[in-house]
């Protein structure tokens, strides 16, 4: 089923017309908090170190799960879990970053959890290009996830709007060289997501490392690991469940910030920040258009939906620079 067929479903089915992020069937006290990685390089492509040692860092710096995404080579994995796994707390899970281009511009998406290389196709235009590595990815069973946007300035908002049946796209990587913040009158990574929500398309928001070297750490012109992750809420830290996640957007993007809780219901979006100390934090939330709709400095932060915002997401800022950014809440106005 599409995408959009699928929201309008969901849209036309309540007496607020919402559509809630992450409201899966696992009631939320039985579903655990889990820190991973969802684009990360090793020899197997361009990064400096081995699957074993990559796997290793991000297991000894905390991380719950990890995406091994080189191009166009789907690492084994099963070896990695039987040394490095631990059930309940540690999980690597295969993927891969399709490389295209054209036009000299590059065009790349991330397969999560297939197991087998899904080939660039290699066709004229951008839009053809990507949409048929989607579909493609998305027959080989994987969630399809659309990097750095504005690497290369190769996509626009317009592109990202035309692109259908994507479940995630990159607002913050860890690469130097991706221009997350866009500028010279580009918009940022951030507000090409703002335009695809504003669409009416629901994309879920990730931060991830874009890792390519270890041998490089404390570099700061190198794509090194520990800069972008997600928190994904899940049932359980197997494949399936975090794939379920993922797809249903029951996550939030981080470079530092981390929650306690958010929610959302019919009637507000509140946030929980677990607080450092020294630190004080603004939250902002967010809607169609990118629109500011209220800043909040309290803990935890609550915003009372009034029904005309197309959407609601928040972002979190830590005073020190740290991030994190939630799922949107879309829905249409009140009946």
């Amino acid at each position: 089923m599409r995408m959009k067929t699928y929201q309008r479903m969901l849209l036309g089915c309540l007496p607020v017309c919402m559509l809630l992020i992450g409201s899966i069937a696992v009631p939320a006290q039985e579903r655990r908090w889990f820190k991973g990685n969802t684009h990360t390089h090793t020899l197997n492509s361009d990064g400096d170190s081995t699957p074993d040692d990559v796997v290793k860092w991000y297991r000894q710096n905390g991380y719950n799960f990890l995406f091994i995404t080189d191009h166009e080579y789907v690492t084994n994995v099963a070896p990695l879990n039987d040394l490095f796994g631990q059930s309940g707390r540690f999980l690597v899970i295969s993927g891969q970053e399709v490389t295209d281009s054209f036009d000299r511009k590059p065009y790349h998406i991330n397969a999560l959890g297939i197991d087998r290389v899904v080939m660039p196709n290699k066709l004229p235009g951008a839009v053809e290009t990507l949409q048929k590595n989607i579909d493609d990815v998305n027959k080989a069973g994987g969630v399809t996830q659309v990097n750095h946007p504005n690497f290369g300035w190769a996509l626009t908002a317009d592109h990202l709007i035309k692109l259908q049946n994507y479940s995630l796209m990159e607002i913050y990587n860890g690469h130097p060289l991706v221009n997350n913040l866009g500028g010279g009158g580009q918009p940022s990574a951030e507000a090409l997501w703002d335009a695809v929500l504003t669409s009416g398309k629901l994309v879920f928001g990730i931060a991830d490392d874009d890792s390519h070297y270890l041998k490089r750490i404390g570099d700061p012109t190198a794509p090194t690991p520990g800069k972008g992750w997600i928190y994904v809420r899940a049932s359980s830290l197997t494949v399936p469940a975090i794939l379920a996640s993922l797809r249903t957007g029951d996550f939030y993007a981080s470079t530092g910030v981390e929650l306690a809780d958010y929610k959302t219901d019919s009637r507000s979006v509140s946030i929980t920040i677990k607080e450092e100390r020294a630190s004080k934090y603004t939250v902002r939330f967010i809607g169609s258009g990118g629109r500011l709709l209220a800043e909040s400095h309290s803990n935890p932060a609550v915003y009372p939906i009034k029904g005309d915002e197309g959407y609601v997401r928040a972002k979190i800022v830590e005073s020190n620079g740290k991030m994190a950014w939630t799922q949107p809440v879309m829905f249409a106005g009140r009946r």
